[in-house]
């Protein structure tokens, strides 16, 4: 489980957030802060993964706060959710370690990417003790691709069953046929094939192809 400190001086968008960011599995909100300062008290006081921070608040915005983080090197990361979009505010930020910039108001689908974007990060980066450089370059490529605008999909396929694909192979450790797929997210299996498919096409996911009993290939499917 990841654990999450929600920093957000509005009460009820602090409320949203927080059903938000609880809503995509792997995730709970473990503290939330109604300013900076009560913020880095509560990120000294409790074991922290990720901060949902915002800039806009009183005693210490975020952007103190992000320092604060940095020079004390808490081992945090942050995912900043704010009406700022000032490109001073937004490049200090970046600069300082944000792994995403989400600016208000948003949708829940895009809090949901971020979040999901993260948890495979983290999860791909804790799978070796030493990787190589084309192992940062496949997190890091897929990163920014996953980050990126909604994509032109083919005709017959929708975004949204798309993401529900991609996340259910998200939580998955080995690969899955398409039989598999198609039971674990309610399809037919000729429909989660080419979504499968597709997405193997775009780069998103690589085939692990493996032979049955009768000695068969069976496709595979999984993260890359």
């Amino acid at each position: 489980m990841i654990r999450v400190l929600l920093i957000e001086d509005d009460p009820m968008v602090q409320e949203v957030n927080k059903q938000f960011i609880e809503k995509v599995e792997g995730f709970q909100v473990v503290e939330k802060a109604g300013n900076g300062k009560e913020g880095i008290e509560k990120l000294e006081k409790y074991k922290t993964d990720l901060v949902i921070l915002d800039v806009y608040m009183p005693n210490q915005d975020g952007l103190e706060v992000l320092y604060h983080i940095r020079k004390e090197q808490f081992p945090v990361d942050v995912i900043t959710v704010t009406a700022a979009n000032d490109q001073e505010t937004i490049r200090k930020m970046l600069q300082n370690g944000a792994v995403d910039y989400i600016i208000k108001p948003f949708k829940f689908e895009r809090i949901q990417q971020a979040l999901e974007n993260y948890k495979r990060y983290t999860r791909k980066l804790s799978e070796k003790s030493s990787v190589s450089q084309d192992y940062i370059d496949e997190i890091l490529h897929k990163k920014v691709k996953d980050s990126s605008e909604e994509v032109d999909i083919p005709k017959g396929l929708n975004q949204l069953t798309l993401n529900q694909i991609s996340k259910y192979l998200d939580q998955q450790k080995e690969a899955k046929s398409a039989e598999d797929v198609a039971e674990g997210v309610g399809l037919a299996r000729v429909t989660a094939r080419r979504y499968l498919e597709y997405m193997k096409k775009i780069g998103h996911i690589k085939l692990d192809m493996q032979y049955g009993g009768v000695g068969r290939p069976v496709n595979r499917y999984i993260k890359k």
